[in-house]
């Protein structure tokens, strides 16, 4: 039964009219005047919905004994009027509550609606735009593409009532109660005009239907019928119920006789992304668990990536029966990108996502996975670079948190890492071939973390490195500090920070022709390090001479085991408590300003202005490494003095 069956009878008195939230507001306009190309994706949507509704229904009637559902013929089903220019895509699925409604299709309560939005408003161009909402999902939203009006009547599986919703699309809604709706959901189009230059194809034509349902939703589960007609006996017609998509499993299929296609839109439905796949990772495992695994890498970071409410994992079958959605005892948090399907042929209908995690087989189906997918990359890596820069480009980051939990495979991590480095400004290096880079005689891997290549660059870490024409990866993500300190080295070598305990690269007759003038040197400012050590005592825990230095005055390093200012502040962000760490302020001795400040205070200058100046130098050490102050007004107030009197 139509909406329009239901649209006059049994109302009940709670009729309102509801602004949609802003977020979905300014979603749904993109949706009215639309921006996509392609609109007949809009049916894959509302088709792939009512495909979730059907599966969480039959599971919910698995779990709740009590429920009263008659799950005996699931299907989906479109109906179409010609005349009216409607179009309703049907389910008998779990339907909505009146709750639900509002909640699920006037709001987006999804993580990384407020980047989407942003990025959108800087993006002009087109393609871009179109990928962004493709990115993100707009599921039920693209039915505007389409049409000038949507209805919905929902009944929730269980419930006695139902609820009716219509919109326009023009930012209000309005939301009523019915006291008689079929259990599932109906959603009806009120279609635009054909109009083939906008590419709005007459979607109540037979076969405009049959294409799209054959070429993004074959594969769904669950019958997808249509009542068509045929001719009959002169100028008679009869009708018959046809179902217009095959059901077949794309898991089970053996690989060779899917074609790429048919992969692709699997991969949309599952994802809900409008792109393609970067990669397949299509897998059986027989012996005591047997399980088929569909699995893809996608070509871009979703939105939600770095969201703690973000989507994760893949989903859960047991012998091509619905389980779950996003199953992360499946798929660890690092590769938490990874989309598609798990069938397993030997678990529980029943089983829980608590049982779940501890389930044996299923931690042993989640190694092969990990494997699987790693094994993808690394090929990726080896045998396409360009898939493979896009992989690292996209993921790279999240990757990288593998490192620091999944001993088993760190060794692979490890080989698929991808770094930039000194060695070249554009390409970045895996540590392979860095190793055979390294100079002769050189143990230790260099590395540098920081918030940008260019401050790292700029570090006066880095002048002795440039200076002896020494490698450094320069690392920029923040978990970088995380992992390298807990992989501590690679391929037998000692992964070391530059700005940590003593660096020295002089060769050993370069360290017998210097010893003289290091030794001098020492003699010389060791008094004016033992006062700065202790004038700057509440701020740095050693004052040194530094041999890393060429052209700045100062720099600050740290112990070699000590944790970074950005590791503490990381852990002081997630409510850790961590004891401040005080850092060892390095001086160039061939700098003007550190000679000039040995012989000020070698003749007994006044006491104030040295301590001014030696502040001055542990501040500029500090900012010039990208740090942050204790006493910013205080900094700028000396120097602004001091630049004052040399006018």
């Amino acid at each position: 039964m139509g909406f329009r069956g239901l649209k006059g009878r049994g109302v009940s008195n709670r009729a309102e009219t509801l602004e949609f939230q802003a977020e979905a507001r300014q979603l749904l306009q993109l949706m009215v005047h639309s921006i996509y190309s392609n609109k007949d994706v809009f049916l894959r949507e509302l088709i792939s919905n009512a495909s979730d509704a059907l599966d969480k229904l039959r599971l919910a009637s698995m779990v709740d004994k009590e429920l009263e559902v008659d799950t005996s013929d699931l299907h989906v089903e479109i109906e179409v009027d010609r005349a009216a220019r409607t179009l309703t895509v049907r389910d008998n699925g779990v339907g909505m509550s009146r709750d639900e409604v509002v909640q699920v299709i006037g709001t987006i309560a999804k993580s990384g609606t407020a980047e989407l939005l942003r990025k959108l408003r800087e993006s002009s161009d087109s393609g871009a735009r179109q990928e962004l909402i493709g990115q993100f999902g707009v599921g039920f939203y693209a039915a505007f593409m389409v049409a000038d009006r949507v209805e919905l009547v929902t009944r929730r599986a269980g419930e006695s009532g139902g609820t009716r919703w219509e919109s326009a699309g023009e930012g209000t809604y309005s939301v009523e109660s019915v006291d008689e709706a079929p259990q599932g959901t109906s959603v009806t189009l009120h279609l635009k005009p054909a109009d083939d230059e906008d590419n709005l194809h007459d979607y109540t034509a037979e076969w405009t239907i049959r294409e799209i349902v054959k070429r993004y939703s074959d594969f769904i589960a669950w019958p997808i019928r249509m009542t068509v007609e045929r001719p009959g006996e002169g100028d008679e017609t009869s009708t018959e119920t046809q179902t217009l998509n095959s059901m077949k499993a794309l898991w089970a299929r053996p690989r060779d006789e899917v074609d790429e296609a048919e992969y692709n839109e699997f991969y949309k439905h599952v994802s809900r992304d409008w792109a393609d796949p970067l990669d397949i990772v299509h897998m059986r495992g027989e012996g005591t668990f047997e399980y088929e695994a569909l699995l893809f890498i996608p070509s871009h970071a979703p939105l939600d990536l770095f969201s703690p409410q973000g989507r994760r994992g893949v989903q859960l079958y047991v012998k091509r029966v619905f389980i779950m959605d996003d199953c992360e005892a499946l798929m660890p948090n690092y590769l938490r990108f990874v989309k598609g399907v798990v069938d397993a042929h030997d678990l529980s209908l029943n089983i829980s996502r608590e049982i779940l995690q501890q389930d044996r087989q299923i931690q042993v189906v989640r190694r092969r996975l990990v494997k699987k997918i790693l094994a993808t990359v690394k090929d990726m890596k080896a045998n396409h670079a360009e898939r493979y820069r896009t992989f690292w480009t996209e993921f790279g980051a999240v990757v990288k948190e593998g490192l620091i939990d999944d001993t088993e495979n760190q060794g692979t991590l490890l080989e698929i890492l991808s770094v930039a480095s000194t060695n070249d400004p554009a390409e970045p290096t895996d540590l392979a071939g860095y190793v055979g880079r390294m100079k002769d005689g050189q143990a230790d891997i260099y590395y540098a973390t920081g918030d940008s290549r260019a401050m790292i660059e700029n570090s006066p870490h880095m002048e002795a490195f440039h200076a002896k024409g020494y490698e450094v990866l320069l690392l920029t993500d923040q978990v970088d500090e995380v992992w390298i300190e807990r992989v501590g080295q690679y391929d037998g070598r000692t992964l070391r920070s530059i700005a940590k305990g003593d660096v020295d690269l002089d060769t050993e007759e370069e360290k017998k022709e210097a010893e003289a003038e290091r030794e001098q040197q020492r003699k010389e400012f060791a008094d004016l390090l033992t006062w700065m050590g202790v004038t700057l005592a509440d701020s740095v825990k050693e004052v040194r001479l530094s041999s890393r230095l060429t052209t700045s005055p100062a720099c600050v390093v740290g112990d070699a085991h000590d944790i970074t200012p950005t590791l503490e502040k990381m852990y002081r962000a997630m409510g850790h408590e961590v004891p401040a760490v005080k850092r060892i302020l390095e001086l160039n001795p061939g700098h003007p300003l550190v000679t000039g400040l040995r012989k000020a205070h070698e003749q007994g200058g006044a006491e104030e202005s040295l301590k001014e100046t030696a502040e001055l130098l542990h501040g500029l050490a500090l900012l010039a490494e990208g740090g942050e102050l204790a006493d910013p007004s205080r900094f700028t107030r000396l120097l602004a003095d001091r630049l004052a009197r040399s006018l």
